[in-house]
């Protein structure tokens, strides 16, 4: 009798915590320049968070460069831009990837988000806020720099990711995002990743110098989340059009992005205001 009741409770317990409603966050990922492995971060992150159990969804928004399709050998049908002009329904333009990965591919024209007529605003409101608790994580491709359009995604997010390289172009060129991204808003939660490092010595050297400038300049703390080193398991998984997360699950590479993956899982979760939230900030602030 009691392993009877022991089961039930656990059935029950299973149930209702399989229809309670996830809490979304809105993940940015950006870099100070193009060319530093920001989609391929944001495609191989997404895939070892699915593998600790979350739900992910991407959504490409790299002005002239999205790529997180091509990443995957995948040819989305619709994008965000069609899905405005021709009030698709977001069912319509949601896109599966390798291993079920659902994205969203931003298309060309990604600006007329920000410039929607009353009708179409309203639309793309009601689409998007459906993806409330549908998902753990929304991660946001970005396009590299400080054009208009990344910029008010990044400060609607809950957390910004800065990508950059051990190269001291790219830790500049990421600063300058940062620093702008700290003018608008001093307490907005920045985490850092370094790419295609020598070794573990190159990457702490890269964010030291990072942190350095971000505490001294702007007294503002920021969270490393790890060190990717550079692996030609990454190089021949771009060829092949394949996450190198599945081509090479035991690459050097694998193993830093599944321990980035760990680490910012284990981190305290803050929310802000949900999908909903982060739409109202991204089409209406100024």
């Amino acid at each position: 009798m009691t392993d009877q009741a022991n089961k039930l409770r656990e059935k029950i317990t299973s149930r209702a915590e399989s229809h309670r409603e996830r809490k979304t966050k809105v993940i940015a990922v950006t870099s100070g320049k193009g060319g530093v492995g920001k989609s391929n971060i944001c495609l191989n992150l997404a895939l070892s968070m699915e593998a600790l159990d979350k739900k992910v969804m991407i959504l490409d928004l790299d002005i002239g460069m999205a790529n997180v399709d091509v990443l995957m050998g995948v040819t989305p049908k619709e994008t965000l831009v069609s899905m405005l002009k021709e009030r698709l329904s977001l069912e319509d333009v949601l896109e599966t990837g390798v291993k079920g990965l659902t994205f969203i591919a931003g298309g060309n024209g990604i600006g007329t988000v920000f410039s929607m007529t009353d009708d179409q605003l309203h639309h793309f409101f009601n689409e998007f806020s459906s993806l409330q608790g549908k998902v753990d994580y929304i991660i946001l491709d970005t396009g590299a720099g400080l054009t208009p359009e990344s910029m008010r995604f990044l400060q609607s997010a809950d957390d910004i990711f800065i990508v950059l390289n051990p190269e001291p172009p790219s830790i500049t060129d990421a600063y300058a995002v940062l620093k702008a991204l700290h003018t608008k808003n001093a307490n907005l939660p920045v985490k850092l990743i370094v790419n295609r490092t020598i070794n573990d010595q190159e990457g702490e050297q890269a964010s030291a110098n990072f942190l350095r400038a971000s505490e001294q300049l702007l007294n503002k703390p920021i969270e490393v989340l790890g060190y990717i080193p550079d692996d030609d398991a990454v190089r021949k998984a771009v060829m092949n059009q394949t996450p190198f997360l599945l081509q090479y699950p035991r690459s050097k590479a694998s193993e830093a992005i599944n321990q980035i993956a760990r680490a910012y899982l284990e981190l305290p979760t803050q929310y802000k205001l949900g999908v909903k939230g982060f739409l109202m900030k991204t089409l209406f602030h100024k």
